[in-house]
């Protein structure tokens, strides 16, 4: 394994917990602005039906994917900036 990918990987966790922290406040936004009064709901949440359910889930699955790509690509690009090598 290289020397850049071993250093880079406390910097990479790092950038996944912002980006994890970034994407629940993005989503809990998304969700409020789509009109919906309460939080998400959970698969097991009895009370809501099925299409809230998989709405919730499919369009946290896409904020959380794109939120993770953005941290990571602006990461890799930084680290490439400061060291000239490119971590990946």
């Amino acid at each position: 394994m290289k020397a850049s990918k071993i250093a880079y990987k406390p910097v990479g966790l790092a950038l996944g917990a912002v980006s994890g922290m970034l994407a629940g406040a993005a989503f809990k936004q998304t969700w409020k602005m789509l009109g919906h009064e309460r939080d998400a709901p959970d698969a097991t949440d009895e009370d809501r039906d099925w299409r809230e359910v998989l709405t919730a889930a499919t369009l946290q699955g896409a904020i959380f994917a794109g939120v993770k790509a953005a941290v990571d690509r602006a990461g890799a690009t930084a680290t490439r900036r400061l060291t000239g090598t490119w971590p990946g």
